[in-house]
């Protein structure tokens, strides 16, 4: 090597990427306009996807699984650096045009692709081998329930990277005391171990929507909740003690247990005062209270 050449070369993409001229073309080409209704904002910043990808951790054996992959912009920028991509897209003329897409853009990955044209709550299987990995750029208003149905479905999933409005990213990462701690904390540590990974402004999405957007990394638990309750048990008890949050648990958890001295005597029984509140427990405490359930008998 000459002294003149570079020390490193860096790697070529396999191909460009969609930016805002190519995503504004493909959109005006199908007579797609984003809809609120699904919470449609297309990202149009080729550096964000590949952000998005690097700090997902995909690998090259890695089968990701992406909900919601709109024009593609973050489904090419997937299949460069996964072994296998599965979309799972509920509109009809981006499911049809996104083949076409990776096709084109794309000719010595296409194989190594696959369209799931449903409704990701609908979705009970993925062709091909089970996905280990789950990155997705999540609508506001669905992104909780796909989030946990995606994990609760697909147990092979092993790391998740999704980016959805900030307010709802905070909710997913809060902690025990927080004050967006709540339901969706609980039931995401359930699963996995959950942290705030970055924030994303919102100039990269097209059309540039109201509210900022974060993202959220779920690495699934090596091994689950200890506990004799089963997912269902823990869930109602968190779905009572936040539905009344601020009630006190003996108050909140009454419904749930038959009457206020009930609850109090399941919660005494996990450990638990029954004057704390849901936001200052943790999942583990949650399952302490659904074992208990009826302890009072």
């Amino acid at each position: 090597m000459s002294s003149t050449e570079p020390s490193e070369t860096p790697p070529e993409p396999l191909h460009d990427l969609l930016g805002p001229a190519e995503i504004r073309e493909l959109a005006a080409a199908l007579g797609v306009r984003p809809t609120k209704q699904r919470g449609q904002n297309f990202v149009i910043d080729a550096n964000t996807v590949r952000r998005i990808v690097r700090t997902a951790g995909v690998r090259p054996d890695d089968v990701v699984v992406e909900v919601g992959p709109g024009l593609g912009s973050l489904t090419l920028a997937l299949l460069e650096a996964a072994d296998r991509v599965v979309a799972v897209e509920i509109d009809d003329v981006l499911a049809s045009a996104l083949p076409a897409t990776i096709a084109a853009r794309m000719p010595q990955r296409a194989e190594r692709f696959a369209l799931v044209h449903s409704d990701a709550m609908q979705v009970t299987e993925l062709p091909g081998p089970a996905p280990t990995a789950l990155v997705a750029n999540l609508p506001y208003n669905v992104a909780v329930p796909v989030l946990l149905t995606m994990l609760e479905r697909f147990p092979s999933i092993e790391r998740t990277l999704v980016m959805v409005q900030a307010e709802v990213a905070d909710r997913l990462a809060a902690r025990p005391g927080n004050k967006v701690y709540g339901v969706p904390s609980v039931k995401a540590c359930w699963y996995a171990d959950v942290k705030r990974a970055g924030s994303i402004g919102r100039n990269v999405f097209w059309p540039a929507p109201n509210v900022d957007s974060g993202l959220v990394s779920l690495v699934r638990r090596s091994e689950p909740i200890k506990t004799s309750a089963s997912k269902a048990e823990v869930f109602a008890v968190v779905d009572a003690a936040f539905a009344q949050r601020r009630k006190t648990l003996r108050a909140a958890l009454a419904g749930w247990a038959g009457s206020a001295p009930a609850a109090e005597a399941a919660l005494v029984a996990a450990g638990v005062s029954p004057q704390a509140r849901g936001e200052s427990l943790t999942v583990e405490e949650f399952a302490r209270i659904a074992e208990n359930k009826g302890a009072a008998a």
